[in-house]
């Protein structure tokens, strides 16, 4: 590709701009074509990294710190995953997590680690060297298999909550051998003890610090934030409590990712965490599709082509050893087949950790740089895999209940469903707006014996409806994850109660995609209106001027005692 940067630069375009915009163009063509050979995009990401980095762009962009702002804006996109994650899974949902954590995660983490520490050791690195290696190995990608999951439509599968835990338990691992690497490496000063000590401390403070802030002062800034029916500032309130945690957690020494996961854990339990996922979620994407770019980034094609046999031997022989592992560990758990074949595919691969991990033991300790290229290689490349093993994934599950004459548990065939994340709906109606009209029609089809869903933005009418037991989202009708969360395709109704034709036409498209075939009622105040959203596909159209000149008509008549002479 052609770029003439002093035309760029002329034109007031910084390199980093310009390399995004390349980027994005990229991206944007070769997710087209991976969608239409119906592959999963995450290869699209890596492999526009790849080439990126084996192109000489980022050199012709002429700005040698474009990498690692690149990885800024990568780190930002596990924030808001882990921050996602954190909304999905409630305080009472995550002590469910603890024996997958407790013992699931002891288990692939310990054995994981003596197994890669005595091979190492047996080769000859020495103690801090195997250590530091030993744990990069054990560590998993929590941003590839917890976005691969929610791709699958899968993230609250005994499966998704299993791995969860695991990761869970690995992202506290490496906060602590982070803090003990001085000590192993043998860099700085102090004690085991008082790192653990230190780290120890450090977590109980912050776990106070976010229960504080979650109990008095979150719900209180986002009640006041949701007055304001503003969605710009709505939104910029829930970034600034991502980061913002994230940032605090950072600055006491432990994971800014944890902290995201806290941060979300916090808002997860009000009735505000539907729409925060709704306002986060794009941004999300984005700078996560940033981070596997970043990823692919790290490849070198010279390397890669110079130890090709040991870059495939490694990453075979990881992978195979950590699937056994994991695979043993979900055996003591008593997960079933399926859900323990797709934990498997989900976390067999090393991690992001675990390159920065490495990256850190580099500073103090070094490494053969053939050994670190091919463990950087083979890490980038097993965390590629992984959405492609974890669609493989069920039906290996199946060929190994033919096989070995296992019977298919009916619990865990719900892994392949979509979650559910609100009541089970079916034959229902949804209700957009709760204004006097949407009150009304929700009091006639309640009689009926009719269920109704209600989707609202006045914090106030959700938190009353919350408290008489009605199923409700405090969501915005206009996004695409508002209709994820409503079963809508197992509805016969959708209205909107409120006559703002700009709000249903923005809607129409998503609800379309997940109910082409679901009737769809709604309010309008002008003509002009109305064709315009029967021209979206919307059936039935109520023009509030026709039913108020009707109303004003028949009051006038029943004034001068005329009904009937003119009927």
């Amino acid at each position: 590709m052609l770029i003439h940067l002093p035309l760029l630069a002329s034109a007031g375009v910084t390199p980093f701009v310009g390399l995004m915009a390349v980027l994005l163009v990229v991206l944007v063509l070769l997710s087209l074509a991976l969608n239409h050979l119906r592959q999963s995009l995450l290869v699209g990401y890596f492999v526009c990294g790849l080439a990126a980095a084996n192109s000489g762009l980022l050199t012709r962009f002429g700005d040698s710190g474009l990498h690692e702002r690149m990885e800024g804006l990568a780190d930002t996109g596990v924030v808001l995953l882990m921050f996602t994650l954190g909304i999905e899974f409630s305080f009472s949902e995550l002590k469910h997590l603890r024996r997958a954590a407790l013992l699931g995660g002891s288990v692939q983490v310990g054995l994981t680690a003596l197994i890669i520490g005595l091979l190492a050791w047996g080769m000859g690195l020495s103690g801090a060297h195997a250590s530091v290696l030993a744990v990069a190995v054990a560590l998993s990608s929590t941003a590839v298999s917890m976005k691969t999951f929610q791709d699958l439509g899968i993230n609250a599968s005994p499966a998704a909550r299993t791995s969860l835990g695991i990761a869970i338990f690995q992202d506290l691992l490496v906060i602590g051998f982070m803090l003990l690497l001085p000590v192993i490496t043998g860099s700085g000063g102090g004690t085991v003890l008082g790192a653990l000590g230190q780290t120890a401390g450090y977590a109980s403070a912050f776990i106070l610090l976010a229960w504080l802030l979650g109990r008095y002062l979150i719900p209180q800034l986002l009640y006041a934030v949701s007055c304001t029916r503003s969605r710009e500032l709505f939104t910029l309130t829930v970034l600034a409590l991502c980061v913002g945690v994230a940032c605090l957690a950072s600055a006491m020494g432990l994971s800014p990712a944890l902290g995201a996961f806290v941060a979300g854990l916090v808002v997860s339990g009000s009735i505000y965490s539907h729409r925060v996922m709704s306002d986060v979620l794009p941004f999300k994407d984005l700078f996560l599709t940033l981070f596997f770019v970043t990823v692919g980034l790290t490849i070198d094609l010279g390397v890669l082509a110079q130890h090709a046999w040991a870059v495939l031997g490694c990453t075979i022989g990881l992978l195979l050893l950590k699937g056994g592992v994991l695979a043993l560990a979900c055996r003591l758990l008593g997960v079933p087949l399926r859900s323990a074949t797709l934990t498997v595919a989900a976390l067999a691969s090393m991690g992001e950790f675990s390159l920065v991990l490495m990256a850190k033991a580099r500073e103090s300790i070094g490494w053969n740089e053939a050994f670190y290229q091919v463990f950087v290689i083979s890490t980038a490349l097993s965390m590629a895999l992984v959405p492609t093993f974890m669609r493989f994934a069920p039906s290996l599950a199946e060929w190994l209940e033919k096989h070995l004459n296992l019977k298919a548990s009916k619990a865990t065939k719900a892994d392949l469903s979509i979650s559910k994340k609100t009541k089970s709906l079916t034959d229902h109606a949804i209700l957009c707006g709760y204004g006097l009209v949407g009150q009304q029609l929700h009091e006639s089809l309640a009689k009926a014996g009719i269920d109704c869903l209600i989707i609202e933005l006045n914090v106030d009418t959700v938190r009353a409806l919350k408290r008489q037991g009605v199923p409700v989202l405090f969501a915005d009708a206009s996004h695409r994850e508002t209709w994820e969360l409503t079963r809508v395709s197992e509805a016969r109704l959708v209205t909107f109660t409120f006559p703002d034709s700009s709000a249903a036409v923005n809607a129409m498209p998503h609800l379309r995609e997940f109910a082409p075939h679901v009737t769809v009622m709604a309010r309008v105040k002008f003509a002009t209106d109305a064709d315009k959203l029967r021209d979206c596909g919307i059936e039935h159209v109520i023009r509030d001027e026709i039913e108020s000149a009707a109303a004003v008509v028949r009051t006038a008549e029943e004034i001068f005692q005329v009904i009937g002479e003119e009927r």
